[in-house]
């Protein structure tokens, strides 16, 4: 397998490790799963006017619908992208096999108790909460080989063979999103000194995320995943059942559509700090329901970890300040878990080098 978002930059994002529930099969919600609100996002369910951009990969003016779609709502759907649909039908049922396990089978390829985000638990964010999230999840960073023996002892090879696949084809269509989206601002391959010598953006990490967010005896009462951004260049995610949200202009939540056969796009914190700020990185959330069992597969891409990142100097003015400082992915990552929505301000250039130590 390619490249992959390596345990270590995501040693410092500890998790919760006490015994987690077999969320299946509880009638009612406990109280530990129970969320009265989101901080300074309210529980609260608008309804947007707004209808979010689903672009054609083929249509000839794409690099400027996407760009346009990444300045305007720092997501998008993609139609026409490339993957088969029998891939990402076979990643789905790979997923609800592996969530349908019992759970002291999926015990057995839990994440690091130091951290980490390889393997199966609960998600990243669930460390800056006290309240549990009604999901559970399964990533894949580096090969298989470490996990599916442990799942599918007499099987695994043909899913790794399955996995391996995917995340190629998903790092194929991750480096045409992001020159995309590079292009629509003007940027080349010269401005990008680890794009590679073919562009391709080989040193760049990735991982595949699995979700599973099971039907829910209370569902008003709990949250699939709490407010969040994602941390990486950006994430490719593919879904067929509605739950997921984005918080739309800071003041109403605004459902993502399922669009058969296309593959929602967001814009991440590292894509926003690329671009100079010029591209938003969406606040979004997952909620969950009282008869559906939902899964989604996400592919975060994102920056080698040790890359020393800032934006792009094209994208600053002469005599300007870039809006952040340079910054690794190890570091922002660690800052991150320390508030998850007060990481971005703590590494613009204007604020006390003591504040993100």
């Amino acid at each position: 397998m390619a490249s992959s978002i390596s345990n270590a930059a995501y040693e410092t994002h500890t998790l919760h490790h006490d015994q987690p529930l077999d969320i299946y099969s509880l009638k009612h919600l406990p109280e530990s799963y129970t969320w009265q609100e989101f901080g300074k996002f309210p529980m609260k369910d608008w309804t947007a006017s707004e209808t979010m951009p689903i672009i054609d990969l083929d249509d000839p003016k794409a690099m400027e619908l996407i760009g346009n779609a990444c300045k305007t709502w720092g997501i998008f759907q993609l139609t026409n992208h490339g993957i088969p649909k029998k891939l990402l039908d076979d990643i789905e049922k790979s997923s609800r096999e592996i969530f349908a396990l019992p759970l002291e089978q999926k015990l057995k390829v839990s994440k690091l108790p130091n951290g980490g985000i390889a393997g199966y638990g609960r998600p990243a964010i669930d460390s800056t909460y006290t309240q549990r999230t009604w999901s559970e999840g399964f990533t894949v960073a580096g090969s298989p080989i470490k996990y599916f023996p442990q799942l599918w002892p007499e099987d695994y090879i043909k899913y790794c063979d399955l996995y391996e696949e995917f995340e190629k084809r998903m790092r194929e269509l991750a480096a045409k999103i992001l020159w995309l989206c590079l292009g629509a601002l003007g940027i080349s391959k010269s401005d990008i000194n680890w794009a590679g010598q073919n562009g391709q953006f080989e040193t760049a990490e990735s991982a595949i995320h699995l979700n599973s967010y099971p039907s829910c005896p209370d569902p008003d009462r709990t949250v699939g995943l709490p407010p969040d951004t994602d941390s990486s260049i950006f994430t490719i995610l593919h879904q067929k059942t509605v739950g997921l949200k984005i918080l739309r202009n800071e003041t109403e939540w605004l459902w993502v559509p399922v669009i058969p056969g296309a593959l929602v796009v967001n814009v991440g914190d590292f894509l926003h700090i690329l671009s100079n700020g010029l591209y938003p990185s969406v606040i979004h959330q997952a909620v969950v329901n009282r008869t559906q069992h939902r899964l989604t597969m996400a592919f975060f891409y994102g920056a080698p970890p040790k890359f020393t990142l800032s934006p792009v100097s094209k994208l600053v003015g002469p005599g300007e300040t870039p809006l952040y400082r340079s910054t690794t992915w190890q570091e922002y990552l660690k800052i991150k878990a320390e508030g998850n929505f007060t990481a971005l301000s703590k590494i613009r250039s204007s604020a006390p080098l003591n504040e993100s130590e």
